[in-house]
Order: C-alpha cells, then structure tokens, then sequence
C-alpha cells in the first residue's frame, strides 16, 4: 500500500494490462510492472482477468492480500464512490481494464471522473492499447479517425450501419476503427467485405502484441480474391478508410 500525509490524496493509477498470451516485459514498462505490483486495491473490469496481470508483475504483497473490485455493469456510483474513497486519505488505487489501457472503450471512464470531480490526482500509465497499435500499423489515415466499439449484432442493422460509417469516411476522410466479440469476427469480416465498396481499404489487425499477431490492409476487391483471414478466438480490431 502506498501511504500519504493525511491532507495528500493518494493517485488513482491507470494500468494497462495485455491484450493477450506474451511476455510481460514485450509490452510493460518496467516502472509501470513495478508500480502495479506495489497496490493492494484495486478497480477492475473482470477480477480474474486483473489476479492474472497481477501474478505477472513483482508483487510486494501476497496475491490474496490484495482487493479487487470488479467493475460490472450493474455497479452503480455510490457503490464506486465508495470503493474510491480510500484515495481521500492517502491510499493509491489503481485501476486496469479487462485488456490494453484502462478507461478506453472500458467502464473505467467513470472511476477517473470521479477521481476528477474530487481533485483526485490521475496518473496514466505507458502501454498497449490495441485502438493506437492497430491504427499505427495500418497506414489509414492516422490523424482522423473514429472509434464505435461494436456495430449491431442484427445482420440487416449491421450491413446499415457499417454503409453509414463508410459514408462518412468518405466524405470526412476519415478512419473508422470497430471491434466484435472474437466468435463473431468472421461473420463481421463478411460483412465488411460483402458490403464495403471495392476501393475501400480494409485492415485486419488480429491479435495485436502477441505470438499471433497480424496486421494486414488491403482494398476491399483484393480481399474478395484471397482466402479469408484466420480470425476465430483472436482479438481483433477492424479498420476501415472509404476512398
């Protein structure tokens, strides 16, 4: 636990977690592992996905010594407000996401506006965050871009949201960054292939920072000539830049 003067607030530490099977030290600074290891609370979005990270870094204390508490969707601000008020007297928290960076496309967003709200100190954290690496890799355009987190799951309503989303990357030059539930990555991989315009350029980014990974972009007619990418099981992020 890290300790303050009574009238210092503790920081509420944003950690980024892995987004899949690699090594720690391939995507964790080890500033970053060393601090992770050091806190007894913590803010989670799935406590066993956060004891996983946790028995990869240098922990000061016994796994079962630390708090978790687990973020879900039924949890509501008071609850949350309460599990934060240890940083009212000095206490770091920190907070990890189930994968990548905390409070990006995650419910940890509410947990830093109220560390705001209350003059709470943030601090965020260098690590992987699959949105940034994936747009990286891409060679879409990298300086306008938006991220929509899932697209329907209905088929009609998909196939018409995912016209609409190219609509507006045509006319605002701008990329278009979503993900899917991995089960459903080759059913949404035939969706954007089946219905995007042949000149849209499609990146398949698939487990990102891990012994799996592949990044690969090419034009939605180049991708109808190929076999289709091996998607099942895998995290993937699909971006996508109508000409």
């Amino acid at each position: 636990m890290t300790s303050s003067p009574k009238n210092k607030p503790g920081t509420l530490h944003l950690i980024p977690v892995g987004l899949g099977e690699a090594a720690i030290h391939d995507w964790l600074p080890q500033q970053v592992q060393s601090t992770a290891g050091g806190l007894t609370l913590y803010i989670a979005e799935n406590a066993k996905t956060a004891r996983a990270f946790l028995k990869l870094t240098p922990l000061v204390n016994p796994l079962q010594d630390i708090t978790i508490h687990e973020l879900g969707p039924r949890v509501d601000d008071a609850a949350l407000q309460a599990w934060l008020q240890p940083l009212r007297t000095g206490q770091d928290i920190g907070l990890v996401s189930e994968a990548g960076c905390p409070a990006v496309a995650d419910p940890g967003a509410r947990a830093v506006s109220i560390a705001h709200n209350w003059g709470i100190p943030v601090k965020p954290w260098v690590g992987p965050s699959s949105i940034l690496l994936g747009l990286m890799a891409s060679g879409l355009d990298g300086q306008r871009f938006s991220f929509h987190g899932y697209a329907p799951v209905d088929a009609a309503e998909r196939v018409k949201q995912l016209k609409a989303w190219e609509v507006i990357s045509a006319k605002q030059k701008q990329t278009q960054l979503l993900i899917e539930t991995p089960y459903r990555n080759n059913a949404m991989f035939n969706s954007l292939v089946e219905n995007l315009k042949g000149n849209t350029r499609l990146c398949i980014a698939r487990a990102l920072t891990t012994a799996d990974e592949s990044v690969r972009t090419l034009s939605i007619a180049q991708w109808k000539s190929q076999p289709a990418p091996v998607l099942d099981k895998h995290p993937t992020l699909f971006l996508f830049l109508a000409a």
